[in-house]
This record gives C-alpha cells, sequence and structure tokens, in this order.
C-alpha cells in the first residue's frame, strides 16, 4: 500500500445505483429484508442497516460507540463493527452502552463472534456480559471468541477479566442453557502478551490482526491492524502518542486513534482543576494536537478521532486542536457513524435505526444447533405455585 490519497466520497444521494445482486458473503437477513448492491460506489445518503450489499473488495466500519466512561444517550462508551466483504464480522471493544447500537443494526450473530479488547476498562469492555448473552439469544450458536492481552500480572489480564465475568453471571449462563444452543454459552480467550510488537494474533479467512503496545493508565494495554485483501483498518484503543503505531500504523486505510478533549475543555466537563485535566488529557490520553501529530506522520487515507461527547462547543475545541497540527482526511467520529472503504473511496455517513428494532432472524442453523435439556426450579420452588393460574397448554410443534 501507499500513501497517495485517494477520493472520498461523503454523502451520495442517488437511490437509483441500488439494483438486485447475489451476496458475497451473504448474511442471514431480518425477515422481510433484502439487501441490493452498491453501483459505481454512489451510496445512499444515509445507511439502513441490512439494505446493501457489502462489495467483495469492501470494508464496513461502524462507529457503535465514540464516548466517555459517564456515557450520554447520543456517546456511549467506545466500540467499533468492522465488516469484511467476505462476510467476517470482528469487534474491537465494547464499552458501556455499545450493545444497544450494535442491536440496532441487527447483524447476523451467528458471525458477530470475534471481540478485540484493547485493554479492560470499562467503557472498552462494559458491555461484555451483555454481548456474550445477547448475542447468544439472538442468533450466535457457537462460543463467542475474545482476544486481548496480558496484564503486569495474570489476574490484570484478559483471561482472569473474561473467566471473573463468566463466574459473576454464571447463574445467568445456567439459566439458558438447554434453551438455546449449548456451545452459544462458551467463551474461548485468546491471550497475548501486550508488548509484542506488531506479532499476528489472528489469521483466518484471509484476515490478519496484529497487535503492539500501547500507553494507557497501566501495563497491559494495546493497538491493533486489520487487514485485509489490500485493505487496512487501525484500532488504537487509548493512548498516549507512542512510537509503535506510528510505526505500524503506517499505510493504513482507516487510521483511528483517541482525540480526547483539550484541557481547558476537559476540565469543566468533569468539574475538575485544571491540573487534574491537563494531567489526564496530556498524560493518559492523547489531546487533538497530539492526535493530529500522529496523524501527520501515518498519513492514512483518512483519520478517524473519537473519545469523547461532541456537543458543538466540545466538537469546536477537538477540531481547532487537531487543524493545529494535522490537514489531512479527518473524521471526528460520532455514534452510528459508518464508512465504507474499497481501494478507491472512502465514504462516510450516518446509519437510521429503528429505536424499537427487532431482534434479528436467526438461521437454520441456529435452530437446529443441539441443546440440552431445559433447566427448571427445584421441587420445593415449584410447590409455591399459585393454584389460582394455570398456564394455556403447551402448542402441539413444541
Amino acid at each position: 500500500m501507499n500513501n497517495m490519497k485517494k477520493p472520498l466520497t461523503w454523502l451520495a444521494l442517488s437511490v437509483s445505483a441500488l439494483v438486485a445482486f447475489p451476496a458475497w458473503g451473504e448474511d442471514n437477513m431480518p425477515t422481510g429484508r433484502a439487501a441490493v448492491e452498491i453501483k459505481d460506489g454512489t451510496y445512499p445518503a444515509s445507511y439502513f442497516p441490512n439494505t446493501e450489499i457489502l462489495g467483495e473488495d469492501e470494508i464496513r466500519i461502524t462507529a457503535l460507540g465514540t464516548g466517555m466512561p459517564n456515557q450520554t444517550k447520543a456517546a456511549v462508551s467506545i466500540s467499533f463493527l468492522v465488516e469484511l466483504g467476505n462476510g467476517d464480522k470482528f469487534l474491537f471493544d465494547v464499552g458501556l452502552g455499545s450493545n444497544g447500537n450494535l442491536f440496532s443494526l441487527r447483524p447476523d450473530f451467528s458471525k458477530v463472534d470475534k471481540v478485540f479488547f484493547s485493554h479492560l476498562h470499562v467503557d472498552h469492555v462494559g458491555d461484555f456480559m451483555g454481548l456474550h448473552i445477547g448475542g447468544w439469544l439472538s442468533g450466535r450458536y457457537k462460543p463467542l471468541r475474545v482476544f486481548g492481552p496480558t496484564g503486569s500480572t495474570p489476574e490484570l489480564g484478559t483471561k482472569a477479566y473474561v473467566e471473573a465475568m463468566e463466574k459473576g453471571y454464571a447463574w445467568d449462563l445456567q439459566t439458558r442453557i438447554g434453551a438455546l444452543p449449548d456451545a452459544g454459552a462458551k467463551i474461548e480467550i485468546t491471550e497475548f502478551p501486550y508488548m509484542q510488537e506488531n506479532e499476528i494474533v489472528y489469521q483466518e479467512n484471509g484476515v490478519t490482526i496484529r497487535s503492539w503496545p500501547a500507553i494507557h493508565s497501566l501495563d497491559g494495554s494495546v493497538s491493533y491492524s486489520l487487514e485485509w485483501n489490500g485493505l487496512k483498518y487501525v484500532f488504537g484503543g487509548d493512548t498516549y502518542p507512542n512510537k509503535w503505531y506510528v510505526k505500524y500504523a503506517v499505510d493504513a486505510d482507516i487510521a483511528s486513534h483517541e482525540a480526547f478533549l483539550p484541557p481547558k475543555a476537559l476540565a469543566p466537563y468533569f468539574g475538575w482543576d485544571l491540573g487534574q485535566a491537563t494531567y489526564v488529557a496530556t498524560r493518559v490520553h492523547s489531546e487533538p494536537a497530539a492526535f493530529g501529530k500522529v496523524m501527520s506522520a501515518v498519513k492514512p487515507r483518512m483519520a478517524v478521532g473519537y473519545h469523547s461527547v461532541l456537543s458543538p462547543e466540545n466538537y469546536q475545541a477537538i477540531l481547532e486542536g487537531v487543524r493545529s497540527t494535522y490537514d489531512g482526511p479527518l473524521t471526528l467520529a460520532r455514534d452510528l457513524q459508518v464508512i465504507n472503504v474499497t481501494k478507491d473511496a472512502i465514504t462516510v455517513r450516518e446509519a437510521s435505526v429503528d429505536d424499537y428494532a427487532l431482534p434479528p432472524s436467526v438461521s437454520q442453523a441456529y435452530i437446529d444447533a443441539p441443546r440440552t435439556e431445559e433447566k427448571s426450579p427445584s421441587d420445593k420452588v415449584l410447590a409455591g405455585k399459585w393454584s389460582g393460574y394455570t398456564p394455556p397448554p403447551m402448542p402441539d410443534d413444541k
């Protein structure tokens, strides 16, 4: 790959460019929904989930969460969904509140089975339990695969976190095994050394994902790159500007990296004094000017900043900070922003979703997946049933 700036298509208005076409890496569609091909690179102005076939050489990145730990309705905590034209789907972080946006897209959850943790702050992993249980309820009939770094000690690593979480909701898991496919209750953990540099942590189906260290709070934070079909996406997680990102994010089509609030905007946002705000914004995170310096060194086709609440005053402060050090292609990501990437163009839009979206349809494979016997309370608890109510008879097709 090279760093030549290729054309960017921002908002395309021609719906007539949509024509029926057989799916590549076809998903299980929601009932009554059929996806169509985007022709000649002309996209509708808004992205309506499950209406577009992703091209064989195309990546779609959806910002599920771009905000702070103290999330707002419009800016939940950090998560990005990456979908490839071969049908693969990947989650990078699952911060608090992000599941609501993920589920509003009604994806084929049989494919939403791989999540990569950048680090273990709650605004990056807080919706893990909901992803595990909710995805299982909504079509995933295989184990959830979790990838993440070690910590400075074993109890601070990804494996310890996931296993402790499983113990915390063991009752929930036990109640659902039998009613739902057995394998969906399982979690497969891949933990790798946080200090490894650009080493492969995942390589399947033509997709290669690598990790390198990040600098944030404690040892045990990482960044990732995903490479597929000549395209490259980089997810920074949370990090102070570091040499590894500058080195290994080069040639990225999309380079995402936090662009935290600058100190003078952060202080009133959290009610902090300027000293505390300066420490957090410039020693623990990357303020906008620092983000800009990193992107000026990396020179991606598109730089994507996140990790703030983009109220009007915040947006202006972040934009001014970034533009003081970087003049290249830029997106300050909002929740449910969608970025389509091909070798020829990058298209940035917003997803249009239903606030009351139904769960996605499940596949026949999910229906047929093995289940053990359904669980029930003990006889001593069932003896407490009230005689004043008789449930209706079970249907014949039970």
